[in-house]
């Protein structure tokens, strides 16, 4: 269950319903070459994918246990999102069709605000390819879908996507519990960053 960040903004109405707009009809194929949306058809993909427990334990909102029907219903719920402005999730696919990763991006059009959490297999991971992903993924975040903030949490031993977080020039502000679909709770590093200092960064290069 993702929590919306700490910072609150005041959002207008039209700026609401912009937002809104722009996460309906979603382009995920600005992401990069290989993405589009997930369909209720990819469950066993992506149930493939999070079966690797490197790749699924660090990421405390997955449906669990992991099974095809949670999966599946797992994007049903996305997709309906999507249909209301809130949400949408994104798969990359690589040459044999296979999903070499997921990008759930959750946005709250009433506070300007957006999250994402998402994976890469195993054999994909990197840090220059999490790096140049995520970068990508942020300014798309603030760019195509209009958000003007972005909040982000890693699990406190996750160093890997702290340091692709930290690169790309999130200010860290220290620890929040996030909240299982199970209703518990697991302690979370944390981060956010505004857009208009996220275009600060990219005039400078960063």
């Amino acid at each position: 269950m993702s929590s919306p960040p700490q910072t609150r903004l005041f959002v207008t109405p039209e700026e609401e319903r912009r937002i809104r707009s722009a996460v309906k009809g979603a382009d995920v194929a600005l992401l990069g070459p290989g993405y589009r949306l997930a369909t209720a058809q990819d469950a066993e993909g992506l149930l493939e994918l999070l079966a690797d427990p490197e790749v699924s334990y660090p990421i405390y909102d997955l449906p669990r246990p992991l099974t095809h029907e949670s999966i599946r219903s797992w994007v049903l719920d996305a997709q309906a999102r999507q249909r209301q402005g809130e949400a949408a999730f994104a798969i990359m696919i690589d040459s044999t069709d296979e999903i070499v990763s997921y990008s759930y991006f959750t946005v709250w059009p009433e506070r300007s605000s957006a999250e994402i959490a998402g994976a890469y297999r195993g054999d994909a991971q990197s840090m220059g390819a999490g790096k140049a992903g995520a970068a990508c993924s942020f300014d798309w975040m603030f760019e195509h879908l209009g958000v003007r903030l972005i909040g982000v949490t890693a699990a406190i031993d996750n160093v890997r996507s702290a340091k692709v977080i930290e690169a790309a020039g999130f200010t860290f502000f220290g620890e929040r519990d996030s909240v299982r679909p199970d209703g518990s709770t697991r302690q979370s590093l944390y981060w956010e960053m505004m857009r208009k200092d996220w275009q600060k960064l990219k005039a400078q290069g960063h």
